[in-house]
């Protein structure tokens, strides 16, 4: 089994050597780790080896983990799926939000984003497979969606996000 910073070292490796063979610059690409039901002190480790995204999908277990990091530079994303219910906090703890996949989430989060924060960087969610088993806005909706948050005061829509089927 691998320690963090191998694995932390691994990965960096295998992006350096994608993005090259890309043609892409390797300091171009930002590694988000997936950090959802790991402890706190993974995260510390991964921090030290020069981590600093960490996306969570459990809104109570991210607060929890950035109450007892927040001694650390690090930049939350919620990567989960959105609950009405959970806005205000994802508004107020969180620098990226990647799932939104209807206007009303992002008006929510727009309207409860605290005035001293940036504004919240947004992925629209597209259910590119159209699988009944996934989230997201169809394709065919996707340019609306995109033009009406875009217009939201504390939002900036950064990209899109989407899962889609293997094949």
């Amino acid at each position: 089994m691998s320690t963090i910073p191998e694995s932390v070292a691994k990965v960096r490796a295998r992006i350096r050597e994608a993005a090259q063979a890309s043609g892409r610059d390797p300091q171009d690409v930002q590694l988000l780790a997936v950090s959802k039901t790991k402890p706190a002190g993974a995260l510390r480790e991964a921090f030290a080896c020069g981590q600093r995204d960490f996306g969570e999908n459990y809104l109570q277990e991210a607060l929890a983990k950035q109450a007892e990091l927040a001694d650390l530079a690090l930049t939350w994303h919620f990567i989960g799926p959105i609950q009405s219910n959970k806005t205000r906090a994802l508004a107020e703890h969180f620098a990226w939000v990647h799932s939104v996949d209807r206007l009303k989430i992002a008006q929510r989060l727009s309207e409860q984003r605290p005035a001293q924060l940036p504004p919240l960087n947004l992925c629209l969610q597209v259910n590119v497979s159209g699988e009944a088993s996934k989230s997201g806005c169809a394709p065919a909706e996707l340019a609306a969606l995109a033009g009406a948050v875009a217009e939201l005061p504390n939002l900036r829509l950064r990209g899109l996000m989407a899962i889609p089927e293997p094949t």
